[in-house]
């Protein structure tokens, strides 16, 4: 099969019964961080809308995606024109269907000024990004940018050729006040509290280093809605490349994997155009704080969970977490009894029917979702997805044990060893910091829990204030590399009386 494309535009071919639109897109998307999930979900909805809510020329959107690292993915896209397909799966089956909304995909360690002159062009109406929580050079628990960042201290002095999402975002706009071109929005995808904000925040910060007019100009004319972006997405294997051809009769290199269910809220509050996403299934709301909410305690923090207490107990994929009792048992507890109550809901969403839903999510065996894969950048990820409900839980004197287990769990894998003391992989911005903390006094615990207590850039000062949590936290770490993963999980789940009869 020849996938084509002519001058921008798609050239109408059948493709398995589907037909492919030829309209050129009048308006540009720019994405940084093209990986697996952007694929497969807001590039998703944009082929929607270009497919069945576009009614004219001008209603067409492309995307051109931006590797902020390798070439990987735009080896895979470019000689295949960029169409990919996406495989939904569940216990049922699945279906296939392709993907034409992105035209190109630039690498911008090669070609930075590329990057720039697309995010620059006045077809340009939204720069999204999914470049998951370490690329916006933060600090996660103030929310300010890192200014010691390496990174962000070589955007600073380099602003024509910058390697972050950050730099990149406001030499942009840089360029477009300097040249009188309206400002576009800026639209955060990533798993982040108030991601809009966040991102706002940090660019602001960014552009007032350079010069504070140009912050005073982007605070006036750039708008950072915030969104709540909602789908499992695995890595895809060499394996799934592999059976794509026997089942479909062609190879696609580029083909992405992921579960049925699907969702996007998104802050309504834009410059300039955007899709019609709303006619695709998108929820443009007023307020998204508390769909974010419930979203990253409950499926993030729960997600995170499994990951690091599964990963311990051997288990490599989450639907092999889902099908352990204890496991499962564990896991219905923190999310029913320990998380949602945490959370107010927004208008119309049952907490405990959700719970149920994403424990059905998490059970489908179809995904093969890595628990290491979710373990990862898990500095990034705890203080959001955990610390945050901890602290309500301190606050208003209510039981945490479970949460604690999770935290305690995830001190354990960033120790660098299994179990059977064959070393572990920590892929973490703060790997080396807390490998070396547990170097230092791991003949100590007590001095072990404070040394990881004052890494505040993880774990928020307020939570000092809580002896109670330090307990917990000691208590179930020394019970861990005393037992092991799954006989102190036993011993969690005698003391929540959840033991089985």
């Amino acid at each position: 099969m020849q996938f084509k494309r002519l001058n921008n535009a798609i050239v109408t071919e059948k493709y398995s019964g589907e037909s492919l639109r030829t309209q050129k897109a009048s308006a540009k998307i720019v994405h940084l961080g093209i990986g697996a999930f952007h694929r497969a979900h807001q590039a998703v909805y944009t082929n929607n809308v270009n497919g069945f809510a576009a009614k004219a020329a001008e209603d067409i959107w492309s995307i051109v995606g931006v590797s902020l690292r390798s070439a990987t993915v735009r080896d895979q896209l470019v000689p295949q024109n960029c169409f990919y397909n996406v495989i939904e799966s569940d216990a049922s089956g699945s279906n296939r269907f392709l993907v034409s909304a992105i035209e190109d995909v630039l690498v911008a360690p090669e070609n930075p000024q590329a990057v720039l002159d697309v995010m620059a062009a006045e077809t340009t109406q939204i720069v999204s990004l999914t470049v998951t929580e370490k690329g916006y050079c933060h600090d996660v628990v103030s929310g300010d940018l890192d200014l010691q960042n390496p990174d962000i201290q070589h955007d600073l002095a380099n602003l024509d050729s910058p390697k972050t999402a950050i730099g990149f975002i406001v030499s942009a706009l840089k360029f477009r006040r300097d040249h009188a071109l309206p400002a576009f929005t800026v639209l955060s995808c990533d798993n982040l509290p108030s991601n809009g904000k966040t991102l706002a925040k940090v660019v602001l910060q960014f552009a007032g280093s350079i010069e504070p007019a140009l912050a005073d100009w982007i605070k006036a004319q750039v708008k950072f809605p915030n969104t709540m972006i909602d789908r499992i997405v695995p890595a895809t294997t060499a394996d799934d490349i592999d059976m794509f051809p026997q089942r479909y009769g062609y190879h696609d290199l580029a083909m992405v994997k992921t579960e049925r269910f699907s969702q996007w809220v998104i802050e309504d509050n834009f410059v300039g155009k955007r899709p019609a996403w709303q006619k695709v299934g998108v929820n443009i709301v007023k307020d998204v704080d508390a769909y974010e909410n419930a979203k990253l305690r409950l499926l993030n923090g729960a997600h995170s969970s499994l990951a690091y207490v599964g990963y311990l107990t051997g288990l490599d994929f989450v639907h092999q977490v889902m099908e352990n009792p204890e496991l499962t048992r564990f896991l219905t507890h923190l999310m029913k009894v320990e998380i949602a109550p945490t959370i107010v809901a927004p208008e119309g969403l049952d907490l405990q029917k959700y719970c149920d839903d994403l424990l059905l999510r998490f059970s489908n065996p179809e995904l093969h979702h890595r628990t290491y894969q979710i373990a990862m950048d898990g500095s990034q990820k705890v203080p959001q997805r955990l610390l945050h409900t901890v602290e309500y839980k301190l606050k208003n004197n209510q039981a945490f044990d479970a949460l604690s287990f999770a935290i305690a769990g995830w001190l354990r894998y960033t120790m660098g060893v299994n179990e059977s003391g064959v070393a572990i992989e920590v892929q973490d911005p703060r790997a080396e910091q807390l490998a070396s903390i547990y170097k230092q006094y791991a003949n100590n615990l007590d001095e072990l829990i404070d040394a990881y207590l004052s890494v505040h850039s993880i774990f928020p000062e307020s939570l000092q204030d809580y002896p109670e949590f330090k307990e917990s936290l000691r208590y179930w770490v020394a019970l861990i590399l005393e037992l092991g993963a799954k006989a102190a999980l036993v011993k969690l789940l005698e003391r929540l009386n959840l033991a089985e009869e």
